[in-house]
C-alpha cells in the first residue's frame, strides 16, 4: 500500500465524503421531485447489469448517487452527518490515498459483484432451459427493484466499521443516549451484515459479499500496523519509560510525539507506536498515518 500510495497518492480525492454527500443530496433530491410528480427517473441510475450489457453504460457511475434507503427528511439530515464527520476523521486519520482505496474499492467490488450476480443467474436458469430462454427471462423480469441491493448501503456501513477497526475504544451514544464503545458497534454491524447474507436473497448475498470482502482486504492489507511486533514494543517502552516518569511526578502513560498530547489530557485519544519509525515513538490517532517517519 505505501509503495502505492507513493505511486499513485497525487491523484487522491480530497475530501471525498463530502463529495458522497453531495452526491446523495442530489440522489434524495431526484427520488422527491419523482414522488412529486409521478415520475420514475432514478430507476435510470441504478447499477443494472442487465440494462448495463444493453448500452446503459452510465449506470456504472450513477449508482453511486443513488440514495441508500428512503426515509424521513430528518433521518436523512442526520445520516449525512454521521457519515461525513466519521468519513473526515477517516480521511484524516488514513490518509486521503488509503481512505480513496477504502471507498472506490468497496464500489469497484460491488460493480463486479454485480455482474457475477447476473452471471450467477444465467447460469442457473441455463441449467433449467436454454441459454436464449434463460437470457429472455431475465431481461423480462428485470427491474431496479430487482438490483436494489447493489447500492452504497453497505459501503456506509463499511465506513462505519472502518472506524471502530481503527478506534475501537472511542464511546459514541448509541440511539443518541446510551453510551456504547465502537469496537462493540462494529460488532453488531459485523452480525447485522452476516445476518443479512444468510438470510437474504442470491442478489443480496453478492452485495454484502462485496462489502465484507471489502473490509477483509484493508485489514489484512492494514494489520502490520496493529501487529503484534508493535505491541510488544509498545509494553518494552513503557516497561522503561514507567520508572523515570513515576520519579518525575508524571502520571500520563501515552504522549503523541507530534502535538504533545497525552491519555491524561484527553483520555478519549488512542495512542500507538509507528512501525516504521526508528526509535519507540508514539503518536495519537490524529498523527499516526499522517506523520513523517524517523529514520
Amino acid at each position: 500500500m505505501d509503495k502505492l500510495e507513493r505511486k499513485f497518492g497525487k491523484y487522491a480525492i480530497p475530501n471525498l465524503t463530502l463529495a458522497l454527500i453531495i452526491g446523495y443530496a442530489l440522489g434524495y433530491i431526484i427520488q422527491f421531485v419523482d414522488k412529486f410528480r409521478g415520475t420514475d427517473f432514478l430507476s435510470f441510475l441504478y447499477l443494472d447489469p442487465v440494462k448495463i450489457v444493453q448500452g446503459q453504460v452510465w449506470r456504472i457511475f450513477t449508482w453511486l448517487i443513488v440514495p441508500p434507503y428512503e426515509s424521513h427528511i430528518i433521518f436523512i439530515l442526520l445520516m449525512m452527518w454521521c457519515c461525513l464527520s466519521i468519513g473526515m476523521v477517516l480521511e484524516k486519520t488514513w490518509g486521503t490515498f488509503r481512505f480513496n482505496v477504502y471507498i472506490f474499492g468497496g464500489a469497484l467490488l460491488t460493480i463486479v459483484s454485480a455482474f457475477l450476480a447476473m452471471g450467477f443467474l444465467y447460469i442457473s436458469l441455463s441449467l433449467q432451459t436454454d441459454g436464449w430462454e434463460a437470457l429472455k427471462f431475465i431481461d423480462e423480469y428485470n427491474t431496479p427493484a430487482m438490483w436494489g441491493a447493489f447500492s452504497t448501503y453497505y459501503i456506509n456501513m463499511s465506513i462505519y466499521l472502518g472506524f471502530a477497526m481503527t478506534y475501537p475504544n472511542n464511546m459514541v451514544r448509541f440511539m443518541f443516549f446510551i453510551p456504547m464503545k465502537m469496537k462493540w458497534l462494529g460488532i453488531i454491524d459485523l452480525v447485522y451484515m452476516g445476518y443479512i447474507f444468510v438470510m437474504g436473497g442470491t442478489l443480496t448475498r453478492f452485495a454484502v459479499g462485496a462489502a465484507l470482502i471489502n473490509i477483509l482486504i484493508f485489514y489484512l492489507v492494514n494489520i502490520r500496523r496493529f501487529s503484534i511486533k508493535a505491541k510488544i514494543r509498545r509494553a518494552q517502552y513503557e516497561k522503561k519509560a514507567r520508572t523515570p516518569k513515576m520519579q518525575a511526578g508524571v502520571t500520563y502513560k501515552h504522549k503523541c510525539s507530534i502535538c504533545g498530547q497525552t491519555d491524561e489530557s484527553n483520555p478519549n485519544l488512542e495512542f500507538r507506536y509507528c512501525s516504521k519509525c526508528n526509535g519507540n515513538y508514539e503518536y495519537c490517532q490524529e498523527h499516526l498515518f499522517t506523520h513523517t517517519h524517523k529514520k
